[in-house]
């Protein structure tokens, strides 16, 4: 065993040998497993790594779909902020297939699932959009995201985002504003 490998083990950051990230302090690993492609996947407690190096937070993983032995991953980027509301852009899927998935399809969909507070479906004029409440990985509280429809009103996505972040921010308790 290597010296990285006996100190990942006493730490609790059993990266693979082949891991180029960097966890942070407090940071550790849930899962991991190989990709046919090349290099590994890492769910982690701040976000998923994917092969090379670069985590995607819980929070910005808009779907992560499992199905036919491969993950299929939409991310989302920070587009533009209206006030204390994100407006995220889903970037385009992504697929991966794993040479054995383990127990890492289950940690993501719990990640996910476990950084989304609330969400709620809002028409808007030329489609609609989600808003979402989440958690961000090693951060106290929660922000809202919005994700608009394509075609959706950019001036209205923006306008209701900001109202209802808001009406968020006044209902939250005096110790968190």
């Amino acid at each position: 065993m290597s010296l990285r490998g006996f100190v990942n083990r006493l730490t609790g950051r059993q990266v693979p040998d082949d891991f180029e990230g960097t966890l942070d302090d407090g940071e550790y690993v849930l899962a991991s497993a190989e990709v046919k492609s090349g290099g590994h996947m890492v769910a982690t407690s701040r976000g998923l790594w994917l092969p090379g190096s670069r985590r995607v937070g819980w929070h910005m993983i808009s779907k992560a779909t499992w199905g036919g032995g491969a993950l299929v991953l939409i991310e989302a980027i920070e587009d533009t902020r209206a006030g204390d509301a994100v407006i995220l852009q889903d970037q385009p899927a992504v697929r991966f297939v794993f040479v054995q998935s383990g127990k890492l399809p289950d940690v993501i969909h719990a990640r996910v699932t476990k950084s989304i507070v609330s969400r709620h479906r809002q028409e808007l004029p030329g489609g609609g959009g989600w808003f979402v409440q989440r958690r961000i990985p090693g951060q106290d509280g929660v922000v809202l995201q919005v994700r608009p429809d394509k075609g959706t009103d950019g001036d209205a996505v923006r306008r209701v985002a900001q109202e209802v972040a808001a009406k968020l921010s006044l209902m939250k308790p005096d110790s968190e504003q």
